[in-house]
């Protein structure tokens, strides 16, 4: 019992962690991005906070700006000059007017945009460089389907394959490039081994390896069944619901088939051996080449990946900026359409999740190494600068939204609009915060 409660604890503790140090990043990126373009466009900016409430460190710089940690590590702000508050509300009638071009308020329209816009835009460029660094660090696979790093396999498996073999074809099948095998089960019978033709040292041979997509688990989505039932990559499963398999395509009938019953599974651990699983698959809402959404029973594994890694290349700073950039692109067009989506009734309440949720993908990634848990930085930076470009009063886009009218009308709207609106935006962000910590507790 004590070593149980000690685990959880421990859990949590690392849980809380790995979400206050991503969210952490991601703000002060954010808030960073605001006031260097800020400063950068003649505005003063008097504190520079990482976290809300009471101060816990302080200093001041040359130009006057105290930096600042605070004891509430969930957000940060930007004070510029003449600020009456976080959010940057205008305080009337305090600034000497000489000294009203270094206020927000004050700048001329151009710089109010830059200031602002400038947070998402930041968090955007966190996102592409850190997808691009997370993908120098791992590599790419090389254009040459050469053999790399060797997985183990549950006993019993043939593997002949060795390091630096080059596939040629698998049971007769031409193999010419990587997108080919991992399109091959779908016209190769399964098989628990098949012939592959590799060449070794400069000379064509056929060696015994296991099917190119083996039920091996390659990942595991945080928050799924899979990572509740404590599976793990690496894992191998041999049955479902008592049945053999072998290949990771099998399992997809059978957690469809079981609609949210529970599924048995045996599997087989590296260094352990095996042992038996039950999970409850979960329905979820996917994307479809089509465009639109269909649900599915998941239990959160990934795989079909064979006994082996391929080898890798490191890739130049150009391609794997545009590989990020890329990437970044495709956070904000699903973040997009899954907000359309939950809109029109496409998706269900529970694809929008809260701070409980991210804080526990936040640790299942830091668990799962640092590769994971930057890659999760990225999604969420990405995923936040879009949220803030949302034309909702007190977010960066509301503030956006009038500056634009501003400039179309030539005037700023009237004060007691502003007002309002700002009412409403602030009602609207704190009723999904609410929604999606309901979510948190409630989709389980």
């Amino acid at each position: 019992m004590i070593e149980a409660v000690i685990t959880q604890t421990g859990g949590l503790a690392w849980t809380i962690v790995a979400f206050v140090v991503a969210l952490s990043i991601i703000v002060g990126v954010h808030e960073y991005g605001h006031y260097i373009v800020g400063r950068w466009c003649g505005i003063r900016a008097e504190v520079f906070s990482l976290g809300f409430g009471p101060k816990l460190v302080a200093w001041r710089d040359r130009r006057g700006t105290v930096w600042q940690i605070a004891a509430i590590p969930l957000g940060g702000y930007v004070r510029f000059l003449g600020d009456a508050d976080v959010a940057s509300a205008t305080r009337d009638g305090t600034v000497d007017p000489a000294l009203a071009r270094q206020t927000l308020g004050g700048a001329p329209l151009w710089a109010r945009f830059a200031t602002v816009a400038a947070g998402p835009v930041f968090n955007f460029i966190l996102a592409a460089l850190v997808f691009a660094g997370v993908i120098t660090w791992q590599g790419l696979a090389t254009e040459r389907l050469e053999v790399g790093e060797i997985l183990q396999a549950p006993p019993g498996v043939v593997n002949q394959l060795q390091p630096g073999d080059e596939i040629l074809a698998i049971a007769g099948h031409p193999v010419p490039d990587w997108p080919a095998l991992f399109a091959l089960p779908e016209t190769l019978p399964a098989a628990p081994s098949h012939d592959w033709t590799v060449r070794r040292n400069g000379a064509e041979i056929t060696v015994t390896a296991p099917d190119p997509a083996p039920p091996r688990i390659s990942g595991v989505s945080p928050r799924s069944a899979a990572s509740a039932a404590d599976l793990r990559p690496g894992d191998v499963v041999l049955a479902v619901e008592g049945r053999p398999i072998a290949r990771f395509t099998e399992l997809r009938p059978a957690v469809e088939a079981a609609a949210g019953r529970p599924v048995a599974l045996r599997v087989w651990r590296p260094g352990v051996g095996e042992a038996d699983f039950a999970l409850i698959p979960r329905e979820q809402d996917l994307p479809t080449t089509g465009g639109g959404f269909e649900k599915r029973w998941l239990i959160g594994v990934t795989g079909g990946e064979g006994y082996f890694r391929p080898a890798t290349r490191t890739p130049g700073p150009v391609e794997a900026l545009a590989i990020g950039a890329r990437q970044t692109r495709d956070v904000v067009w699903g973040s997009l359409t899954g907000i359309v989506a939950m809109i029109t009734g496409q998706i269900g309440r529970c694809n929008l999740s809260g701070a409980i949720s991210i804080a526990e993908v936040a640790g299942d990634a830091a668990s799962a190494g640092a590769g994971n848990f930057f890659w999760l930085v990225a999604l969420l930076s990405a995923g936040i600068g879009f949220l803030n470009l949302l034309p909702i009063p007190v977010l960066d886009g509301g503030h956006l939204l009038f500056y634009t009218w501003e400039a179309v009308a030539r005037r700023p709207p009237s004060e007691r609009a502003m007002d309002i609106l700002t009412r409403i935006g602030m009602a609207l962000v704190l009723t999904l915060m609410v929604f999606g910590l309901t979510n948190d507790i409630v989709c389980r």
